[in-house]
């Protein structure tokens, strides 16, 4: 795509005060596989759906909850791992959650700084409990981090969003099998129509106060998804009498509400 010369690199605005370069690394991250993240007072859980690339391919597996280049995903996280033993070496201690998200923010920010650089093509989320409780942070390539409650990224991940806005005022006190269930309901809207979830192309991950981050895949996923019930896609097939209500109540107000994308993001 040719945008009058302005798309050449990271460092050049465009008239309308626009970096071209950081905006493609964003699409990137759409074409990726969806991936969702919430979290309570107690636990953190991601949850990711893995993507084969032929049908005699298989399923890629996800270790951090990533959507778009998977290289610079891996670039990523081996420096929030250098980071980690680097205070757990010095230290004595691990290090907090905010500062080592706020370090690959860092580094990413740089490249749209630097001539010669790109953006990286990849947008997070991380996981991680510390001495003030569970978080849960997406990076985005131009080095924007956000904390929130609850979070989607990767292809269609709108649909997923929604369900969390609907339902994240839940989050908080609930079990881990339930936000489990929630993260799982929240993928599942976002898959294709002719797709489901399934113990192959379905990966969680919980993290907690109480419980060491633990990757589940294969079978072990399989109780979670019997909880869920249906997980086929549910695009096209809500009925449009459930959504009538629920836009006539918003209609007769008369009073501008909050978004909810503005209650779930929880930065200061």
């Amino acid at each position: 795509m040719f945008r009058n010369s302005y798309d050449n690199d990271s460092v050049t605005f465009s008239p309308q005060g626009r970096i071209f370069q950081v905006e493609y690394a964003l699409e990137a991250i759409k074409q990726g596989s969806a991936a969702v993240g919430l979290v309570s007072n107690t636990h953190a859980v991601l949850v990711a759906l893995k993507r084969n690339a032929e049908e005699l391919g298989s399923y890629q597996k996800k270790v951090i909850t990533l959507a778009g280049l998977a290289p610079d995903a891996r670039v990523l996280s081996n420096f929030m791992r250098q980071q980690s033993m680097s205070s757990r070496l010095i230290y004595s201690r691990p290090i907090p959650v905010a500062r080592v998200v706020n370090a690959i923010a860092d580094k990413a920010q740089i490249n749209t700084q630097t001539y010669g650089r790109r953006p990286y093509g990849v947008g997070l989320l991380i996981a991680g409990v510390d001495e003030t409780g569970p978080h849960l942070w997406e990076f985005q390539p131009s080095g924007m981090v956000l904390e929130y409650k609850g979070a989607a990224i990767g292809a269609r991940s709108q649909s997923a969003r929604t369900y969390l806005e609907m339902n994240f005022e839940k989050f908080a006190d609930v079990s881990v099998d339930e936000l489990v269930v929630h993260g799982l309901r929240a993928l599942r809207d976002s898959l294709a129509q002719d797709k489901s979830l399934s113990s192959a192309n379905t990966s969680v991950a919980i993290v907690g106060a109480d419980q060491e981050f633990t990757l589940y895949d294969g079978d072990s996923v399989s109780q979670w998804l019997e909880m869920v019930g249906d997980v086929g896609s549910s695009r096209g097939s809500r009925p449009q009498d459930e959504e009538e209500p629920a836009a006539a109540a918003a209609s007769g107000s008369g009073v501008p509400a909050p978004t909810v994308e503005e209650a779930m993001d929880t930065t200061d």
